[in-house]
């Protein structure tokens, strides 16, 4: 197994999200520096507020560079337990298979790689918190709100 090809397409679909980013970046200050903008009485805060908005979409763009640099510094590792940077492949209950990446940032992230939909997971998360530290074989359970989910862990790369 490559991991290397799944992190380039981690590492691509970031760059996408970083490009959108930059965009809504340089709109929200497009709007914030218009002259259509500019107040017309002190009650006015059309400015303020694209101002407020443009801060935010920077932040998110800074959120996004430091999201790519992280996975390109990742250390790839190979182990029998489930770490950061495994590729996990579990099964549920109903013999459904789910692949996960075991990430240090951008839970929630799915991509598309050797034909299937790979989710990427964090040990913030309550499902990353309990697949950590395990090996083929091993059972996860763990509950969100009132629903208890149940997996075997079927292969660790």
């Amino acid at each position: 197994m490559n991991k290397s090809e799944l992190r380039q397409i981690i590492i691509e679909q970031l760059e996408s999200r970083l490009r959108i980013a930059q965009s809504a970046t340089q709109r929200a200050i497009d709007a914030a520096t218009d002259e259509e903008t500019v107040p017309e009485h002190k009650y006015d805060t059309l400015a303020l507020e694209a101002s407020y908005l443009a801060h935010g979409q920077a932040v998110r763009v800074q959120e996004c560079e430091d999201d790519i640099q992280c996975y390109r510094n990742l250390v790839l590792r190979d182990s029998e337990k489930v770490t950061v940077s495994s590729y996990v492949v579990v099964i549920d209950e109903h013999d459904q298979y789910k692949h996960f990446f075991m990430g240090p940032r951008v839970g929630g992230l799915s991509v598309t790689w050797n034909e299937n939909e790979i989710a990427i997971v964090t040990a913030n998360a309550p499902f990353g918190q309990a697949l950590m530290g395990k090996e083929v074989g091993d059972e996860i359970e763990f509950k969100v709100a009132d629903k208890q989910f149940c997996y075997e862990v079927i292969s660790i790369d």
